[in-house]
């Protein structure tokens, strides 16, 4: 398992403080693999330029995809550029990637984060892993899940982490998923000012 994968599981799970969104959720889990080839060494950060090293070893088929991704040329790609391109519709992908694994099933009972289909999780060594991270309050899942509104979390301040290239990860997904924000409710203006006017005597 993968700190994406955990993450995408505990969005999952019931209850969060407020549904969270696809594009959000995207944009966490592209920089959740990012940290996960951080610790494995196969990428390092030069600021905030992604610099890649050896090929992935994880047996993960996505966080391989991942790494398989990178820029790998000079000028290496920026980690907020890195989460918009690899981010796009990756949310869909960890839920068809669950759901191949049965580690999602389609149900009555279930939520979907996005779409008309309910999906649940299973009861599985994956759902108990992400469990026991979260659980154990682990500062890096914490902090991506506080990201996306599964419930508050520590501020950029209180988080007590070595990895400063860690640290730089989680300060940029965070102001991506401000913006993705920004967007939305530029465009919810705009739509209801569009809207006004054909409303307007």
């Amino acid at each position: 398992m993968t700190t994406a994968k955990d993450l995408f599981i505990i969005a999952m799970d019931p209850k969060p403080d407020h549904p969270v969104g696809q594009g959000d959720l995207s944009l966490a889990l592209a920089g959740a693999e990012l940290i996960d080839l951080i610790g494995a060494q196969v990428v390092t950060l030069d600021g905030d330029s992604i610099v890649p090293g050896g090929p992935s070893a994880s047996d993960d088929r996505l966080l391989g995809e991942a790494s398989a991704a990178l820029t790998r040329q000079v000028p290496y790609e920026h980690v907020d550029d890195w989460l918009w391109r690899r981010g796009r519709d990756l949310a869909a992908a960890y839920q068809a990637a669950l759901e191949a694994d049965g580690e999602l099933t389609r149900g009555r009972g279930g939520r979907s984060l996005f779409g008309a289909e309910r999906v649940e999780l299973a009861d599985s060594a994956a759902l108990r892993r992400a469990r026991n991270r979260w659980e154990a309050d682990e500062p890096v899942l914490a902090a991506l899940a506080a990201v996306v509104g599964v419930q508050s979390g520590p501020s950029e301040e209180e988080l007590d982490l070595d990895d400063e290239a860690v640290t730089t990860v989680l300060a940029i997904v965070h102001d991506a998923v401000m913006e993705l924000e920004a967007v939305r409710q530029r465009r919810s203006i705009e739509k209801a000012a569009f809207a006004n006017v054909w409303r307007a005597p």
